[in-house]
């Protein structure tokens, strides 16, 4: 079974605003049999409160939640009009914000009836001036915000991976997102920046820990290629390591490609599914 795990649509402000249905028939043209469709579910409003960086970091970072209602309408006419073609899925790729766990809750509890494949994944983590900055927007606000609080690139990967494990440990309700999106984002901008590409003990053991947690909770990974073309990262999330682990423990992982456009829909599909294979 081909699947597509990991796509946005013309509602994200930073993809390319193509139609979501051009990338379905690019998916089904390269011959998919599941397709889902992830949107960043909104932000909480007063999120902005605690962010700090690139104004387009947090207005360009996920839908309006204005937009929710024509966003699930598009998705079920999709799954409606290609379901004799292809399996579509409908979700939201949800973002953890330690200080609005009941927020999410109370989204996932309302349009969660809606969905029946969720990503969860960290794209926010603290820094500077105790406020949120953007991990994957600009190089700018990944040095001055994070980079610039800590004294080593591993110091930098455990904090992340800190609020990944608590993402994969907080009470998200019934409708808690059952995949967890690329979980080294953090490597985004390895080589601008000369992170260290592999990780410490202390690293790995919080790692252990998630993987652990993941499976567990009967949870899947997202085995994400967009880092394969990232100007700085030229590694897919997870790293290898990682997903060697995962493989030892059995936990599925899902091809998905971050698709922002129809060019990227199923883009390093083949090289991602062989490193999934045991």
């Amino acid at each position: 079974m081909k699947r597509e795990g990991h796509t946005h649509t013309e509602f994200c402000p930073h993809g390319s605003g193509e139609d979501v249905e051009l990338m379905i028939q690019r998916a089904i043209q390269l011959g998919f049999d599941e397709y889902s469709i992830t949107e960043h579910a909104p932000l909480p409003a007063d999120f902005a409160d605690l962010y700090e960086g690139q104004p387009t970091g947090l207005s360009d970072a996920s839908m309006a939640a204005s937009d929710l209602p024509a966003y699930l309408k598009k998705a079920k006419q999709m799954r409606q009009k290609y379901a004799d073609q292809i399996r579509i899925h409908i979700g939201f790729e949800v973002d953890f914000l330690p200080e609005f766990t009941d927020w999410t809750r109370r989204f996932l509890d309302e349009y969660g009836p809606q969905t029946d494949d969720n990503l969860l994944s960290v794209h926010f983590l603290k820094g500077r001036d105790n406020c949120y900055w953007c991990v994957d927007d600009t190089l700018t606000d990944f040095e001055d915000g994070l980079l610039s609080q800590v004294n080593s690139s591993e110091t930098l990967y455990q904090f992340y991976f800190k609020q990944v494990l608590d993402s994969v440990q907080a009470d998200l309700g019934q409708y808690a997102p059952n995949r967890i999106g690329h979980i080294t984002l953090i490597k985004k901008f390895q080589d601008y920046f000369h992170l260290d590409s592999a990780f410490s003990i202390s690293g790995q053991r919080l790692i252990n820990e998630i993987l652990l947690n993941i499976k567990e909770q009967g949870r899947q990974l997202d085995l994400n290629s967009s880092g394969l073309y990232k100007a700085y990262c030229n590694e897919q999330y997870p790293s290898l390591s990682i997903i060697k682990t995962a493989k030892l423990l059995k936990i599925p992982m899902v091809y998905g490609s971050d698709a922002h456009s129809i060019a990227e829909v199923g883009r390093g599909y083949h090289c991602m599914a062989a490193m999934a294979v045991n």
